[in-house]
């Protein structure tokens, strides 16, 4: 019996404490990068360009090619690209104007792999839809709602509703992603990253330029945080979440996601000011308690 303290277990928990503190701390800096006034139409552009070249450059470092265009992968992993990058960076970028970080992840941790359980239904034939995991999504999604309502929990909706929507939709667009991926073909993995940023860079170039060129001057706080972004919550953390897969499997991906809203909420505390909420806390601990419920299939099989 291998000891707890073997080396592989020692790998293993530095990269999953690497990845819980970059996906923590990314809705801090997205947090500060909007508070101080850039665009949240150019922080696409500013998270994707910077990863494309350097993941590109890595690919034919490795003897390896990008296929041609006419390919059917560029489509494939061009749609994940665009899902999982540019839609779902810009719809945070503009939700969190007006949503606290911590709030922001509980949203998206929580309902990505919520709406994931909806989607896989339809579209991957080996994840039907069971009794727990349509019990377990009604839990979790009491707990979505639960952050839409007011402190005095009325049946008004909070003021900021819409932007909360917003964060609700890059959920959405994440597990959308999520199923591309589950049906594209296989490719080497840092083929399919770099088509998929690529991709991402591009059509996040369009949209930045169909707004204009940011006006003013930023401090230098924000470059250094769109820098951050780039090149850890958007490239580095793509190499240690496979290397997590590779290590421990999928399952413990589901444990960093419960993990990472309690850090958000605290790092945006201690850097963003922002105020503690039992409301965000309780909300939370719903949602995890329905992804539990909906996941103990998963247990089941892999037991």
């Amino acid at each position: 019996m291998p000891s707890s303290h073997s080396p592989s277990n020692t790998v293993l928990y530095l990269v999953v404490a690497a990845v819980v503190l970059i996906w923590s701390t990314g809705y801090t800096l997205m947090g500060y990068t909007v508070g101080q006034g850039f665009p949240p139409s150019w922080i696409p552009a500013a998270r994707t360009i910077l990863p494309a070249i350097a993941i590109t450059i890595y690919v034919y470092g490795r003897g390896l090619s990008l296929p041609k265009i006419s390919d059917k992968r560029w489509l494939w992993y061009g749609l994940m690209g665009f899902l999982g990058m540019t839609a779902p960076f810009y719809l945070q970028a503009k939700g969190q104007v007006h949503v606290e970080s911590g709030l922001a992840s509980i949203l998206i941790n929580g309902g990505m792999p919520l709406f994931t359980i909806i989607l896989a239904h339809f579209f991957v034939k080996s994840e039907p839809l069971s009794w727990r995991k349509s019990f377990g999504f009604i839990v979790g999604f009491i707990g979505v709602v639960f952050l839409f309502l007011p402190e005095n929990l009325s049946w008004d909706l909070i003021k900021n509703w819409g932007a909360q929507s917003l964060i609700l939709m890059v959920a959405l667009s994440y597990a959308f992603a999520a199923i591309v991926a589950k049906r594209a073909p296989e490719t080497p993995a840092s083929v399919g990253a770099a088509i998929m940023l690529i991709t991402a860079s591009l059509t996040a170039m369009v949209l930045a330029l169909g707004t204009g060129i940011p006006q003013g001057d930023f401090p230098t706080g924000v470059i250094v945080a769109l820098f951050a972004l780039a090149i850890f919550y958007t490239g580095l953390s793509d190499i240690l979440y496979l290397k997590t897969i590779e290590l421990s499997g999928p399952s413990m991906i589901a444990k960093i996601n419960y993990i990472v809203p309690v850090f958000s909420l605290i790092f945006g505390m201690i850097f963003l000011n922002e105020a503690f909420s039992w409301r965000s806390v309780a909300a939370m601990s719903i949602i995890i308690v329905g992804l539990l419920i909906a996941r103990a299939d998963e247990t089941d099989n892999d037991g």
